[in-house]
């Protein structure tokens, strides 16, 4: 005979989820407790050490209160007394385990090491029965016990068993320790579970059916799926393990149990969906679709955000103005650039805001507005963690935040190295300002002309000093006001060229410092959504290419 460890454990659906929650837990180590992945990480564990060993046996632990009966019923599926039974309380100290060989070539040991059943609690089945071919039968004590040492045993095993057979009386089969304690927890194992009603031999006939339904109602209070009609779930069988009645009934049903040798596939399957189950608000929120993310109008956002903390939109008016102005000095007429020069002077002495704010824009780059950069981080990380589960969502902020400190003085250092670039002077200006000299010129020799023709002096042509006059006054600001019309769009251009100089610095710092560490974040969250989905899937080789796709 041989194994089929491998076949119905690691590989297949289960070995799919199993890997996906082996990546999960350390793609999650960094970001969450090592607390909340303990149950994960044991549940791994159980997984590869069970992989090491046959699953031709399985593994099955009868399990209840002080004296339901639990050591009687195991002799009688073993067909011998192996387990002592009687009214001293606890009766079972140690867990006493019967043997059904599944072949010569497939020892049991390593399983019963595992178990951690001493060598002298190890017994052989006396009946030999085909059906249960490969079982390992645990009677285990009482786990409702005095003696705290029993209860922790009863606790371990029963996180190392294949299946468990929950045995319970007529007196206490309600018992809320058992139900809230064990059942409740064990609701997701129903699959690999069997509950016995004992000592049915105690009650008339008519409340043996009274006492099976109020039973189930409880098991389904509890979330325990019921296997009837055809449907999986644990089934619940009448016993007197006393008088024999419903022995056989329960041998084929534990038979049916461990024949097809899935019973350690299903039980890991049954824990994986505990885990994943307890672990799910920590990957998925409110059981939403994957948020969005970093999209396309956060960025966009964010980038403004930055553009407007460096001054872009401001440096770009004052480029446009500064523009303006420079055409104004090289086309203006000389008697307003004189004027113009005069006041300036002025109100600088008197230390006018506007006259300081131009001279500190030559003076160097722009400022940064740290509040401004810090608003701008904080929405950017609550645009991208909305819709995340807490854990990531702070992840995703912590990122944005470390980027945040840095920011601003990597802004600052970014702007002092990229001097302000300015357009190249056109050169119709030097014309326009050759036109304006000419119009002065001809201002000056008609005044001149003029006062000579008043005070009486000789003149050629008296009305050519008027015309020299009215061309040069009239001329003069036509020419400025149309070269300032002409200029217009060269300001534009070079207002528009500085802001996006500005913006682009901003994006890339802003890229470098918060968007880059917060899109790694995101895609370990998408790496980490995708793999609890396949470790949560019943199916996860099929769920793991739906999701891909």
């Amino acid at each position: 005979m041989t194994d089929t460890t491998a076949s119905t454990i690691h590989n297949g659906p289960l070995g799919v989820r199993l890997g996906a929650l082996r990546e999960l837990v350390g793609l999650s180590r960094t970001r969450l407790d090592d607390a909340v992945l303990t149950e994960a990480g044991r549940v791994l564990d159980e997984a590869a050490a069970r992989d090491r060993l046959p699953t031709a046996y399985t593994a099955v632990a009868i399990a209840g209160a002080t004296g339901s009966g639990k050591s009687t019923l195991f002799n009688a599926l073993a067909g011998a007394q192996l387990s002592e039974s009687g009214v001293r309380r606890p009766t079972t100290a140690t867990a006493v385990s019967c043997t059904w060989e599944a072949g010569r070539e497939l020892p049991a040991d390593g399983l019963l090491e595992r178990l951690g059943v001493p060598a002298r609690a190890r017994r052989r089945a006396h009946v030999l029965d085909p059906g249960l071919r490969g079982l390992i039968l645990l009677d285990l004590p009482d786990h409702d016990s005095v003696d705290p040492a029993h209860r922790e045993q009863v606790d371990r095993l029963l996180t190392l068993v294949d299946a468990v057979i929950w045995v319970v009386d007529p007196e206490k089969y309600a018992d809320a320790l058992l139900h809230e304690r064990y059942l409740r927890a064990f609701a997701g194992h129903a699959d690999v579970s069997i509950i016995v009603l004992n000592q049915t031999d105690r009650l008339p006939a008519e409340a043996v059916d009274a006492v099976l339904d109020d039973l189930r109602r409880l098991l389904d209070d509890h979330g325990v799926a019921l296997g009837e009609h055809g449907e999986p779930g644990a089934g619940v069988l009448p016993v007197s393990a006393l008088t024999g009645d419903g022995i056989a009934e329960l041998r084929q049903a534990v038979g049916e149990l461990v024949a097809p040798r899935t019973a350690a596939a299903r039980r890991l399957a049954a824990d994986v969906d505990g885990v994943a189950r307890r672990l799910g608000p920590l990957y998925i929120a409110d059981g939403a679709e994957a948020p969005a993310g970093l999209t396309p109008q956060a960025r966009e956002d964010f980038e403004d955000r930055l553009a407007a903390a460096v001054g872009a939109p401001a440096a770009g008016q004052n480029a446009e103005r500064a523009w303006l102005r420079r055409a104004d000095r090289a086309c203006g007429t000389p008697w307003a650039q004189a004027l113009r020069h005069l006041a300036g002077r002025q109100a600088e002495r008197r230390g006018e805001p506007a006259a300081l704010a131009a001279k500190r824009a030559q003076a160097g780059p722009p400022a940064v507005a740290a509040p401004a950069v810090e608003e701008a981080v904080r929405r950017l990380a609550d645009d991208a963690a909305d819709g995340l589960p807490e854990p990531w969502a702070r992840a995703v902020r912590d990122a944005a935040r470390r980027g945040a400190d840095a920011l601003p003085g990597a802004l600052a250092a970014a702007l002092a190295d990229q001097p302000t670039e300015r357009l190249p002077r056109p050169r119709w200006w030097s014309a326009a300002g050759a036109g304006q000299a000419f119009l002065l010129a001809a201002q000056i020799l008609g005044l001149c002309w003029l006062v000579l023709a008043l005070t009486g002096q000789p003149v050629v042509a008296g009305w050519l000093p008027v015309l020299l006059l009215a061309c040069g006054s009239c001329g003069a600001p036509l020419l400025a006001w149309g070269c300032r019309m002409a200029a217009r769009g060269p300001a534009r251009a070079s207002g528009s060229q500085e802001e996006w100089r500005l913006r682009r610095i901003a994006a890339e710092r802003g890229h470098t410092h918060v968007l880059e560490p917060v899109a790694a974040e995101l895609l370990r969250y998408r790496e980490v959504r995708e793999r609890y989905v396949v470790a949560a899937s019943p199916t996860g080789e099929a769920e793991l290419s739906r999701t891909i796709r």
